[in-house]
This record gives structure tokens, C-alpha cells and sequence, in this order.
């Protein structure tokens, strides 16, 4: 870790072979200086695009038609002039020229469509499969650019695994005496065809430049399946949260990111969008919260921009980038070579079954949890079952994690050393959905029949006292079986259908004909409601009053960060071991929802008098705000430290050095 520079743009380039007067305008001052404004040490330059051209001449393919000086290597030059790190692009799954040429290398759907678009009678891009020649065809395009340009890396784009119905894919089975109607079948090529994708490449990169970073973009980090991260010497976490990702993506992939031990970044965008939007920006402030939630979460930052055609970089855009970037370079110190700490693992479902997905942006259920845990400022990662579940004190199942036997071994044992489990829904439950493996103090009795049903909480809801809450998700019936009742179930009077129905929308509770809904046992509590998944997708206040309820209650005095910081703010801390201090990062934006759905952030409002408890066992010397170096008082009364920021505006990080 500790290697990455902090400040990278991503500059795409995917030119019509129809515009003309391709790279015309390239000025090495004009570059130079976009660059410096924008405070940028490293940036990934295109060597070959979405169309399938290439912006050096003398290639092994075809370079732009109307490109008539040698881009790729005038912008490299004036990189290098001014010490920005370069890493080099190729569209890896996207060629269209190449396209036009061999549809039959193209990827194909079960009907024989293309992929992206589903045939050549519509304007846009198609994937290729790379169980084709295609693959080598790639390859030497890999190889040349590795040979001919000094650079730190190249990064690869959309490539994973596919669930492909090409003639050679099906021919492949057939001879292998499978059966290409066989979903799994199809799968398990997929599987072996990206694999030996990610082979392929990294040893043609390596075995000519071994240092040589390499990433292979698909869109996000498949979570589970660490059999995959040795192909990769970093992480660069797309997250566009105005391009359908939303704010939420980011810090769930960080979370499960950063406990990998590879250096990584998140790459956002500067458009109001998503990519390939020309003339669309985000508002300043909006890239500058985009910044802090990067460094909260240990993370690198990457900025997404499309130069024009004629090779001139915006100055509004880099004005942009450098006032979210010039904020990173005074923060860069207390922000490289940190782990994460955490209280509590989020436990993601099994990952990367669905062969064909592009951009990974939230399951419900780890979304809501995630919201949850943001909101009530809570310490956690988000984890596979490889994990180590030992180094947390609550583990969270959401919502439809089943148990197999390796998993119940794992967390008997972390219950067993005095950890504790959240589970809700589904999860806890065995494979086959017939018993819980976890003493929750319950009996399963069978999924939930009403449909909305309604908890009755044992505490009180903001201080006004208990009621018959709806909930909309799906609910398991559970019997009490020697635990605590922490909350109760009411069922409605009936499902509304063509000859029940009351009211405008649903049925109300029956009073008084209840049954457990929400219990604590030896193992933990367990909810009986899909209640992240609710969250994610219905916010009731209800459902996040009950999770930090029952996390508050595993926690107990165990909680590391006690904080005033509002609902809205995010907290983490970040230890910086080798230096001997931990990093307690407060951010407070408010994103909004606009037009259709486009979460914006426009107005930074300062927040005041934010206090903050930590059970901390160094003692601690030194207390100061970074990067103003402003000491802060403090007090440390044995593991307990408390301290007050006077105001945070976006982002304030608070020192706290027992060095």
C-alpha cells in the first residue's frame, strides 16, 4: 500500500472515426497547465478506444483516420515534463471497428443478440467474447503498448465474466459433451473464459515489464471472490454517484475493499452524469465531498473526464477538479498507508453468480445496511466469508445470508470468543431454509403469510412511545424458544386481494394477536423482517431505530465511537500504525434528490460543537486538527478519550498521535 498517487484523472477519448480534425488542437502548454490547475499527479491516457482506434501511429492496428500527429506520445512527453505519473487505457471488451469486421467474435445473447447493443441496426458499441480470437488479437495490442511506452501501468476495460452464446462458446460445450442449454454449464465457461482472459494479459504485460501495474475495469470489485485479486495489482473502485451508482456505492465497496491489503482508489466523474457527457458538470462542492469520503475510507481518488476531439483539456473542468484536489494534496499525509478500524462486519451474500453484470450498483439489503451503519455512526467493514469474523464484536447477516457448515463453524466460533451476531430475515437460517444454526432464542416456523405485518418495539420511538409500526418487507414467522422478546409482531386482519381489501392502501394490524418479531439469545438478535432490504427501498425511521437499538445492545460499552454528529455525517477512523496515530474523519454533506432521481450536492453547511468519545487503549499525547495543525483539547480518563470540534465545513479530520 502507500504507492498509488493521490490525485489521478481518467481521461476518456472514445472518438467517432466520422469527426474530423482528431487531435488538432493538442497544445503541451495548454495540457500542462489544465493539469497544474487542477492539482493532478497522475492521470490513465487512452491508447486505444471504444471504437477501436488507436491515438499512436504505426500500431499493430488502425490508428484514428484523422489524427494526424502522434497523440499518445505528445501527451506522455508532457506528462513526463511535469512529473505526473501516467497509466495507459485500452477497451478491452469494446472494439467496433474490429466489431463491424468479426461479428462472429462477438458475445452473444441466449437469442443471439450482441451485448450493449443488441445488434448492428442501432447506434452503439458491441462486447466482444474473449473465448475468440479476439482474445489474441487483444493481446498483441497489450503487448505493444507495454513494449513501446514507459509508463506505470495500463488499465483494461469492461471485461468479466459472461454467460456467452457465441458459436464458439457453444461449440466449446458441445465438445466438452455439455449441454449450451444448460444455464450452469454456460456459467462455468464463463467463469474459465474470463480467467484465462486475466492469465493472458497479465502474463503478456509482465513477462516484458514485471512491475507493470495492471487493473481490469468491469465495473466493480466482485466481493467473495478473492480467488480472482491476485490478477490485479490495485483496485480502482467506479463509482459515478450521479450515474446510477448513488452515494452509497462507494463507501460499501470501500468498506469491503480496503481489507484486502491492495492499494486502491474511487473513481468518480466530473459530469452531472455519467459518461460520454460532454459539457456536464457537477457542482464544486459535490467533487469535494465525493474527496473526503475517499480519504475517510483509506482510499486514493480518481476523476473521471472525456477530452474533445480536437485534444484540448476544459479549464472549467480542471477548475472543478482542483478544488476538490488541492483539498487532498494538504490532507495526503494522514491519509496514506491506514487500515480501517471497525466494530462491526458487514457480511456480504455470495457474490458474482450472475455471469453478465456490468456495473455493480447496490443490492437492497447491503444498501440499507450500509445507509443504517453511515447514519449511526457506526465503525464497520464490509466482509466476505474468508474473513477473519474474530476481529469485530458484531457480525451483521442482512437479510438473506444462509448458513452452509463451513459458515456455522466460523461463527460459532466467533460466538464462542464472546462475539455477538444481528440477523435478519432469512439469514441465520440453514441452506435449505428449515431451522436456524444460530441460538437466537427462536423457532423458524415458516415464511410470513401477511404482507404488510406490524412490529410492536419494546422501546420507544424518539421518546413519543411504542405502536404498531407497518412493515412492507417479507417477514419470517418465528416462536419464542428460551430467548428475550425485544419487540412483538401483529398481524393485519387479511391480505388485501379482489374480495378483502380496507382503506387505499392496505390492511391494518389486528390488535393483540401477536408473536415474537424481534429477540435476543445467546448468539445475538435476530429480527423477522427483511428490514435492510425495507430501508433501502422505503426509509421508514422505524427500521433504523430498531437496528441501532440492537446494535447499541451487542455493543454495549464495547462501542468505539460515541458522536453528536449528525444523521447525515459519515465517521470513520483510519490507524496510520508506522506513524503511531489514528485519524478520526467527520464529514457532513446532504445529498438531494433531483430531475429523475440524480442525488446532487450543492450546498456545503457547516456544522457546529460536535462531540466525540472513543475507547481507545494507547495513550494518547496529542489531539489536533489536520491539516490546520490546530491543537484541540482532550481529556483520557484510563480507555475512554473525549474531545470537541468546534466545526466542521464538508470534511475536518482530528489527529489523535500517541507517537
Amino acid at each position: 500500500m502507500g504507492q498509488m498517487p493521490f490525485r489521478q484523472i481518467h481521461l476518456d477519448f472514445h472518438t467517432s472515426g466520422k469527426i474530423p480534425g482528431v487531435g488538432s488542437k493538442f497544445s503541451k502548454e495548454q495540457f500542462q497547465n489544465a493539469l497544474k490547475k487542477g492539482h493532478v499527479n497522475s492521470i490513465t491516457i487512452f491508447a486505444k478506444c471504444h471504437h477501436g482506434w488507436l491515438y499512436y501511429k504505426n500500431g499493430v492496428s488502425e490508428p484514428h483516420p484523422s489524427m494526424e500527429n502522434d497523440l499518445l506520445e505528445e501527451m506522455l512527453e508532457a506528462c513526463k515534463e511535469i512529473n505526473v505519473k501516467t497509466q495507459i487505457y485500452i477497451s478491452a471488451g469494446l472494439d467496433e471497428i474490429t466489431a463491424m469486421k468479426h461479428p462472429e467474435w462477438l458475445y452473444r445473447n441466449e437469442d443471439q443478440s450482441t451485448r450493449w447493443v443488441k445488434d448492428f441496426a442501432q447506434a452503439g458499441f458491441h462486447e466482444f467474447c474473449m473465448n475468440t480470437p479476439y482474445l489474441d488479437y487483444l493481446v498483441s495490442q497489450v503487448k505493444e503498448v507495454t513494449n513501446r511506452f514507459d509508463t506505470e501501468g495500463i488499465f483494461l476495460d469492461i471485461v468479466g465474466k459472461r454467460k456467452c452464446y457465441c458459436n464458439t462458446c457453444i461449440n466449446q460445450l458441445i465438445a466438452e459433451g455439455k449441454d449450451p442449454r444448460d444455464e450452469e454449464a454456460v456459467m462455468d465457461l464463463g467463469e474459465r473464459v474470463f480467467l484465462n482472459y486475466l492469465k493472458t494479459i497479465n502474463e503478456a504485460v509482465h513477462n516484458i515489464k514485471p512491475e507493470m501495474k495492471v487493473f481490469h475495469n468491469g465495473g466493480n470489485i466482485p466481493r467473495g471472490r478473492r480467488d480472482l485479486y491476485g490478477h490485479f495489482t490495485h483496485f480502482e473502485l467506479e463509482s459515478l454517484p450521479t450515474g446510477g451508482w448513488g452515494y452509497d456505492h462507494f463507501p460499501l465497496s470501500a468498506r469491503y475493499v480496503q481489507g484486502l491489503g491492495k492499494d486502491f482508489l474511487g473513481m468518480t466523474g466530473k459530469f452531472h452524469g455519467t459518461w460520454g457527457e460532454f459539457g456536464g458538470f457537477k457542482h464544486p462542492n459535490a467533487l469535494r465531498y465525493e474527496a473526503a469520503i475517499n480519504l475517510a475510507n483509506g482510499a486514493k481518488m480518481s476523476v473521471g473526464d472525456q477530452m474533445h476531439p480536437e485534444a484540448f483539456l476544459d479549464e472549467v473542468t480542471y477548475s472543478l477538479v482542483g478544488e476538490a484536489y488541492k483539498e487532498i494534496e494538504q490532507k495526503e499525509e494522514w491519509c496514506d498507508d491506514v487500515t480501517n478500524i471497525a466494530d462491526i462486519g458487514l457480511l456480504t451474500k455470495d457474490y458474482y453468480k450472475a455471469a453478465q453484470e456490468g456495473h455493480d450498483y447496490v443490492d437492497n439489503a447491503e444498501s440499507g445496511a450500509v445507509r443504517i451503519l453511515l447514519e449511526g455512526n457506526y465503525l464497520f467493514d464490509v466482509i466476505d466469508k474468508e474473513e477473519d469474523f474474530n476481529k469485530y464484536k458484531v457480525i451483521i447477516l442482512p437479510d438473506v445470508v444462509l448458513i452452509n457448515s463451513k459458515l456455522q463453524e466460523k461463527l460459532d466460533n466467533f460466538i464462542a470468543q464472546g462475539g455477538k451476531v444481528l440477523a435478519t430475515g432469512k439469514s441465520g437460517l440453514d441452506i435449505d431454509q428449515k431451522e436456524f444454526l444460530l441460538d437466537f432464542g427462536v423457532k423458524y416456523e415458516g415464511n410470513n403469510t401477511y404482507k404488510p405485518d406490524y412490529f410492536i418495539p419494546s422501546f420507544n420511538y424518539h421518546g413519543l412511545g411504542s405502536t404498531a409500526f407497518v412493515m412492507y418487507s417479507d417477514g419470517i414467522k418465528i416462536s419464542l424458544n428460551g430467548g428475550e422478546v425485544l419487540g412483538e409482531r401483529e398481524d393485519s386482519y387479511f391480505n388485501r386481494d379482489l374480495l378483502h381489501f380496507c382503506s387505499h392502501r392496505h390492511t391494518p394490524n389486528e390488535p393483540n394477536k401477536r408473536s415474537p418479531g424481534m429477540v435476543k439469545g445467546k448468539a445475538g438478535i435476530y429480527i423477522a423482517w427483511n428490514i435492510f432490504d425495507d430501508y433501502a427501498t422505503k426509509a421508514s425511521l422505524i427500521l433504523k431505530d430498531t437496528i441501532k437499538v440492537a446494535l447499541d445492545e451487542l455493543l454495549g460499552e464495547n462501542k468505539t465511537l460515541i458522536t453528536t454528529l449528525q444523521e447525515q455525517g459519515i465517521t470513520t477512523i483510519q490507524h496510520q500504525e508506522k506513524l503511531g496515530r489514528y485519524i478520526n474523519h467527520l464529514l457532513y454533506a446532504t445529498p438531494v434528490k433531483r430531475g429523475e432521481g440524480v442525488e446532487v450536492i450543492e450546498d456545503i453547511v457547516p456544522i457546529y460543537n460536535v462531540k466525540c468519545q472513543l475507547h481507545i487503549k494507547e495513550k494518547i499525547k496529542k489531539v489536533y486538527l489536520a491539516p490546520q495543525m490546530i491543537d484541540i483539547p482532550f481529556s483520557q480518563n484510563g480507555e475512554k478519550l473525549s474531545y470537541e470540534v468546534d466545526k466542521i465545513e464538508c470534511h475536518q479530520m482530528v489527529v489523535l498521535s500517541y507517537s
